[in-house]
């Protein structure tokens, strides 16, 4: 097993800062709460995302999956397989556990497909308690118990994870079983004996992903508002554009998909089938978000027609030689600067309700190596099962709202339009 590698000092002296200068709560001390805040770190060897539980424990964040897993303690509880949250969890893209339940008391047991290495693995499930901050949505106010649904992995689960991870917390559109749902069913009805749920927290979460990797990012759940520095700035939900999600036919795929109709270089449409954009009944196709993947990566009938239009848009800019594993690199001092990263033509992600989501040169080139930048888009060939999967490159300083019960995001494609960043929101405490 490849054991991770520790966090850096520097943020993991900031993890502790945060959450020891929180106080803790009792349960029966919690009030209601209204929204919680943890710290995404982005790692500088994956470039993949891990937010922080429980202080300074890190889990790799995807945006496709249905369960937390990790290794579990050495005594914990067992889930009855009769319970909603093993119910709930019984789709799986590995071979489902189905062996002989005896009378009486049966443990809940998963499968999962691990999203890096592609190993498949089963466990049994629990729920850990957390501690996590609550926040006004401009700083963190106090520390707070939560639950979270685990499946217990055995430690070779750990292989290939970003260095400090302990575990993966799926983030995908399910009820009850994903980091969010379980947080949102957890504050919203459990705390204090409410009888009903707190209106104000429900299935609704947002990740900022960080740009860099000496800084963290932040993650939502429950109500806005959202505040970044400089302090005069004002709730960045009033900015929000909305759109609505799709879901897969495939109902064992949680993962979240935008409603795609083309793609557009520097405002002129890229020529290919709009069928190739569309869900087969298998579920096959679709655009689909996604945190463990580093850059967005197409099919490769997508693919070619739209390199072959940022060739022609960028005609006029001398090209460097390919770095692996993109294909089509320019060297910078050729390129002007401007507030949303290099001077280049802007991508659009058309949507069907007639809205964009533009890529500007921040999140479409990527340095490489000194003078040299490439478009970073990578073909899947032709056999990808998602027409295209929007990686994390893309959605660096991006603030997106997944309302998970109403089916839509909210979304600002870059918050450096705004003159701010992901790494902006400040995670000193008020107490």
């Amino acid at each position: 097993m490849t054991h991770p590698h520790p966090l850096p000092l520097s943020l993991i002296l900031f993890s502790i800062t945060i959450l020891t200068s929180l106080l803790p709560l009792t349960l029966g001390q919690q009030p209601v709460v209204n929204a919680l805040v943890a710290p995404i770190t982005k790692d500088s060897c994956t470039s993949l995302y891990t937010i922080a539980l429980n202080s300074t424990k890190q889990y790799l964040i995807d945006l496709t999956g249905r369960f937390v897993w990790g290794p579990c303690p050495t005594n914990y509880g067992l889930v009855q397989c009769t319970a909603p949250i093993c119910t709930e969890a019984r789709y799986s893209d590995c071979l489902i556990i189905n062996g002989y339940r005896p009378p009486g008391f049966c443990r809940c047991e998963k499968s999962m497909r691990h999203p890096i290495t592609g190993a498949c693995f089963s466990g049994n499930e629990t729920v850990i308690r957390i501690y996590i901050a609550s926040t006004d949505g401009r700083n963190p106010t106090s520390l707070v118990l939560a639950d979270y649904v685990n499946i217990c992995a055995p430690d070779s689960s750990l292989d290939g994870l970003p260095r400090g991870a302990v575990g993966i917390a799926g983030f995908g559109r399910t009820n009850s079983v994903s980091l969010p749902a379980r947080l949102a069913w957890d504050v919203s009805v459990a705390w204090m004996g409410n009888l009903a749920p707190n209106p104000s927290f429900y299935n609704r979460f947002a990740l900022c992903l960080p740009s860099t990797t000496n800084a963290p990012g932040v993650a939502f759940f429950g109500a806005n508002p959202y505040y970044f520095l400089p302090s005069y700035r004002p709730d960045i939900s009033n900015s929000l554009i909305y759109t609505s999600l799709l879901q897969s036919p495939n109902y064992s795929d949680v993962a979240y998909y935008l409603n795609v109709k083309g793609l557009a270089v520097n405002g002129m449409s890229v020529s290919f089938p709009s069928y190739e954009l569309q869900f087969d009944s298998s579920g096959r196709g679709g655009v689909k978000l996604s945190t463990t993947i580093p850059y967005t990566t197409m099919r490769t009938s997508i693919y070619r027609p739209f390199i072959e239009a940022y060739k022609t848009a960028t005609n006029g800019i001398p090209h460097k030689p390919s770095v692996k594993p993109f294909e089509l690199c320019f060297d910078t001092r050729d390129l002007g600067s401007t507030r949303v990263g290099y001077g280049v033509p802007p991508i659009d992600i058309m949507l069907n309700d007639g809205k964009n989501w533009t890529i500007f040169g921040a999140n479409s080139l990527k340095d490489v190596k000194a003078n040299t930048a490439c478009l970073a888009f990578v073909d899947g060939g032709e056999n990808e099962i998602s027409a295209i999967t929007l990686g994390g490159f893309q959605m660096e300083d991006s603030f997106l709202l997944f309302d998970v019960a109403n089916s839509t995001l909210g979304f600002i494609p870059t918050l450096r339009g705004l003159q701010t960043t992901c790494s902006n929101f400040n995670f000193t405490s008020t107490v």
